[in-house]
């Protein structure tokens, strides 16, 4: 594969997960209750402990797309 070929699927998957991020945080500020709602009645949860989830999960998720996808990108780019 060529490297132009990788710098591009790095940049759309970039592109793509930020969009993810994005919609997530976006439903957590604006149908917050909407979505505990949802999340209460499966499983029992606290207002406090939905909000770490949530926030924990979007860290994590944001560490995930730096890691895997923008440092190789940039690596890639420094490169050629």
């Amino acid at each position: 594969m060529a490297i132009n070929t990788i710098k591009d699927v790095l940049l759309w998957c970039v592109g793509i997960n930020y969009a993810v991020l994005f919609i997530w945080f976006g439903v957590f500020v604006f149908a917050r209750k909407w979505l505990y709602g949802m999340h209460v009645r499966w499983f029992k949860l606290s207002v406090e402990t939905f909000d770490i989830i949530h926030y924990v999960g979007m860290a994590v998720y944001k560490i995930g797309i730096i890691l895997f996808n923008l440092v190789p990108l940039i690596a890639l780019y420094l490169v050629s």
